[in-house]
């Protein structure tokens, strides 16, 4: 069935900061199952994720989807600050407020998320007992995996960043930033051969910044969702991307297949490529029918 749907723009506060979210409403007679949804590294919630929702809410699916702090529409006076136990708070308390809207089946609770944000909804499914099902597409696992795809010669090129960052801690908040996105070989997080598909392929109306303090780069180092997977007895969709070199698809199979209600597809395709095209449509249509046979 696909369903007329509309959106609306919603704020909720984090630890006292204002986080925006679009909320598609599907047109229903009743309470429909509610996605809450965030982006991966970096992104904002313009950056292709909405194409998500918005398949969601056509197949009869409340969808949250919002901004982290710090990012995007959302306040935050440390902007574009990557911080892994900040994200899962203000995804808790994205949670917490979109349970008690009315309009959405509460009980009925579902989580989606892409990349980092994929590793976070893996970590979620197991600290929450409300999560019925959820998704991770191209997500991230397991750092040391990630780590072993960055040249040695970009590692170098990272110090003098991270040493400039972590000395303007002492000195109040004026970050040294670090590119999220660049050419290969460049000093930036993410130097793919396709980084420029993916900035060309930003929407000009993007909230976007290709960038984000230095320190960020600590945060892959204490963070392995891949330690959760034992425990994760939801079911879980996660779409591997075979080709991905941020995320590498040998480590997500790996550790997936110690959850216990694991869906496991594999995706012949690179990290971005999951977006867009060919690989979007073949992904979405799983999700929604993973979706469909674990809650409808």
């Amino acid at each position: 069935m696909n369903y007329q749907f509309t959106r609306e723009d919603v704020d909720f506060y984090s630890k006292g900061t204002r986080c925006s979210a679009w909320l598609y409403l599907p047109e229903s007679d009743t309470p429909c199952p509610i996605i809450v949804m965030a982006h991966g590294l970096g992104g904002v919630r313009e950056m292709w994720i909405d194409r998500h929702a918005e398949h969601f809410a056509a197949a009869g699916y409340a969808c949250f989807l919002f901004d982290y702090r710090n990012w995007g529409a959302s306040d935050g006076k440390k902007r574009q600050l990557i911080n892994v136990k900040h994200q899962l708070v203000d995804w808790n308390n994205a949670i917490e407020f979109i349970k008690k809207d009315k309009r959405v089946d509460g009980n009925k609770l579902l989580i989606f998320g892409s990349s980092f944000s994929g590793g976070h909804a893996i970590t979620l499914s197991v600290r929450r007992n409300d999560i019925k099902s959820a998704v991770a597409q191209c997500p991230y696992t397991d750092q040391w995996a990630t780590i072993k795809t960055i040249p040695p010669i970009r590692i170098i090129k990272f110090i003098p960043y991270l040493v400039g960052d972590l000395l303007s801690c002492l000195t109040g908040y004026h970050p040294v930033m670090l590119k999220l996105a660049d050419p290969q070989g460049k000093a930036a997080l993410m130097a793919e051969p396709d980084y420029d598909k993916f900035i060309a392929r930003i929407p000009e109306k993007a909230n976007f910044r290709n960038e984000t303090p230095a320190r960020t780069i600590l945060e892959f180092l204490k963070y392995s969702p891949s330690r959760y997977t034992k425990h994760v007895e939801i079911p879980i969709y996660v779409a591997a991307c075979l080709k991905d070199t941020l995320a590498p698809a040998y480590a997500t199979i790996k550790c997936m297949k110690r959850a216990k209600n694991a869906t496991i597809k594999e995706y012949n395709c690179g990290h971005f490529d999951i977006y867009f095209d060919e690989f979007f449509e073949e992904a979405i249509a799983d999700y929604i029918d993973f979706f469909n046979r674990t809650v409808k």
